[in-house]
């Protein structure tokens, strides 16, 4: 039986996996920067030699994207150096595989069609560059499988789900960007999907292929779309108003499409899709 280390458990999807642990047989040990600072590549190596996984799950890094740009070192630290300590750890410890959670933000986000893993990245952005020279650290390595993930909410943490509700109790008016596309993922599911492929692999159900795959739920709507099915699933009179994204200027230019294919990771691991809707409505059952 397979010891599984996540790396960054005090965030949305650390937290979610640590809410449904009890499903798998595997055993799973939660850190986060104040039992392991995976910035730290000595105390990285010290902790495995003395607590030896199969799988680490690398769900640190900062994702505050308006805030890289005034924090460009802390960014870089978090999303590139772990994940280059991580694969100089996996030259010392042979056993060891791991799973890496990145973004949609690094591809370019203009062409007419689902993203393919292979598509051209073109990061915008300090957070997204951050985030592609991690996975470039992982990519190529024989036990390191790199997840691209989109639009990430859970019942814990700060996300767009979250906010929203906030301020339906607060405001009649909501003015969200419509020209926006891509997909939502529940975190819970990505970290269903994620222990069911370490626990296939664990009972050699299936082999551990390495690699870079797209994960979200299933199907295609808008920010200003998230916003309206999250007002009919709680009730809500707020007026929902459709507002193109350069009537909501940033620090950062997002992908206006980041719609992504998910059939590399669905037919490689047997991983399921659940639709964004279906999955929204679980999530916001448990919150409210």
């Amino acid at each position: 039986m397979s010891k599984v280390l996540v790396i960054g458990a005090n965030g949305q999807l650390g937290r979610e996996i640590k809410k449904i642990r009890n499903r798998f047989r595997q055993i799973y040990t939660f850190t986060d920067v104040e039992e392991l600072d995976a910035t730290n590549l000595s105390a990285l190596k010290s902790y495995l030699a003395a607590n030896p996984v199969e799988f680490i799950i690398n769900c640190a890094a900062y994702t505050d994207v308006e805030g890289a740009e005034s924090e460009p070192e802390l960014a870089m630290k978090l999303n590139r150096d772990i994940p280059v300590n991580l694969k100089n750890c996996m030259e010392e410890f042979r056993s060891v595989r791991i799973i890496h959670i990145s973004t949609d933000y690094v591809y370019r986000g203009e062409q007419p069609r689902p993203i393919r893993e292979d598509d051209p990245t073109a990061p915008l952005g300090v957070y997204a560059r951050t985030k592609l020279e991690g996975e470039d650290a992982l990519r190529g390595h024989p036990r390191a499988l790199i997840i691209r993930t989109s639009w990430l909410y859970s019942v814990f943490g700060k996300n767009f789900v979250k906010n929203m509700i906030n301020r339906m109790d607060q405001k009649t008016d909501l003015r969200v960007v419509y020209d926006q596309v891509g997909t939502p993922t529940y975190a819970e599911d990505l970290a269903r999907a994620i222990m069911q492929i370490i626990s296939d692999v664990d009972s050699d159900m299936i082999q551990f292929a390495p690699g870079l795959f797209n994960y979200s739920n299933s199907g295609v709507c808008s920010w200003f779309d998230l916003t309206k099915e999250i007002c009919r699933l709680i009730g809500c009179k707020a007026n929902v108003l459709p507002i193109e994204s350069s009537e909501f200027p940033g620090a950062v230019k997002k992908p206006a499409y980041s719609v992504m294919n998910k059939s590399r990771i669905q037919e490689v691991y047997g991983v399921k899709v659940p639709y964004w809707r279906e999955s929204l409505e679980r999530c916001i059952n448990d919150l409210i």
